[in-house]
């Protein structure tokens, strides 16, 4: 059960003593006095209920009869203190629930460096986490944020760091330690607010790599302008697979089984060895699919690259075994 949850069953748990009250004090009016002499009403019995069970106590209506001060004892008096309970106890656990989310982020902080912050745990979100704990990253080392509390509450059930709020605030940014994250992913469900949060997050983390999803191609130059190292269009990408699935299903499947991480063929990265110096990156066991030098990426039929220098990285198809997927 959610925090939500557990809030609503207190509460309906303390409108039960509260009806309960009411119905001791009505049922045994005869033994109350009130101070204006003109009975005990309904209305009466509800007021007397609320001021006594929240501890109140204005003494305008007490109990006069010997019955009534027994009742008073032995039924209002524990649902008195089950009232109080309910109240204190539902206000301790969300101040300690909200101080030990404070403590865990603050020490999250402090012992964390090029860490990856995934801004909006949607669709999106979810998935770039399954491929980064896929690729072996730790739980640890990620944070997400999000302003939806059932959606924090799945990251951390994975064992993410969460910090909830608007990812457009620098200060929620800042919470999420972008400032030492070595990588961004930005996959909220809007563009505007996509071009928002990378404008935010290029501000505090110069270096870090940015990565943007948006739904619509017309917005990727807002995004690149705002900072993102890579933008992704979700619905133009899943609409050139759906087109090439109606001819060429086969494909489609190879370029899924190629971005999961976790089962058959997947791309990857490594360094070059020193035995492959000053060879073609066309002619390794691997199959390569490009190079990276000096930052910048290189088809493998590249001129520049036909020859591998130190330093380069190859983009290679790599398979994975069953000691990966575990």
């Amino acid at each position: 059960m959610g925090p939500t949850g557990a809030i609503l069953r207190r509460l309906v748990v303390a409108l039960l003593a509260l009806v309960l009250t009411v119905l001791v004090v009505y049922l045994g009016r005869d033994g109350y006095k009130d101070n204006n002499g003109d009975g005990v009403s309904l209305l009466d019995s509800i007021y007397y209920a609320t001021v006594s069970l929240s501890t109140t106590g204005y003494g305008d209506i007490t109990p006069a009869s010997d019955t009534a001060r027994l009742v008073n004892v032995v039924v209002i008096t524990p649902l008195r203190l089950l009232f109080l309970i309910v109240l204190v106890g539902t206000t301790l656990e969300l101040l300690t629930e909200r101080s030990r989310h404070a403590f865990k982020v603050q020490r999250w902080r402090s012992r964390v460096r090029n860490h990856v912050v995934v801004v909006g745990y949607g669709t999106k979100g979810a998935a770039a986490v399954d491929t980064m704990l896929g690729d072996g990253a730790s739980p640890s080392s990620i944070v997400v944020v999000d302003s939806d509390p059932e959606r924090l509450r799945l990251a951390a059930a994975r064992g993410l760091v969460t910090v909830s709020g608007n990812a457009t605030r620098s200060e929620v940014l800042r919470t999420a330690g972008v400032p030492g994250a070595a990588s961004i992913v930005v996959a909220p469900s809007r563009d505007d607010t996509a071009v928002l949060v990378t404008l935010t997050a290029r501000e505090l983390a110069p270096s870090a790599t940015i990565v943007a999803a948006v739904r619509e191609t017309e917005n990727v130059h807002l995004v690149r302008q705002s900072g993102a190292d890579s933008v992704v269009v979700s619905s133009e990408t899943a609409g050139r697979l759906l087109g090439m699935a109606t001819t060429t299903p086969n494909v489609v499947n190879v370029i899924e089984d190629l971005i999961t991480p976790d089962v058959g063929f997947s791309i990857a990265e490594r360094p070059v060895e020193q035995s492959e110096l000053g060879g073609s990156p066309r002619h390794l066991s691997d199959i390569v699919l490009g190079v990276v030098r000096g930052g910048e990426l290189y088809r493998v039929d590249a001129p520049k690259v036909d020859a591998l220098d130190a330093g380069d990285r190859l983009l290679y198809v790599k398979k994975v075994t069953p000691a990966d997927e575990t």
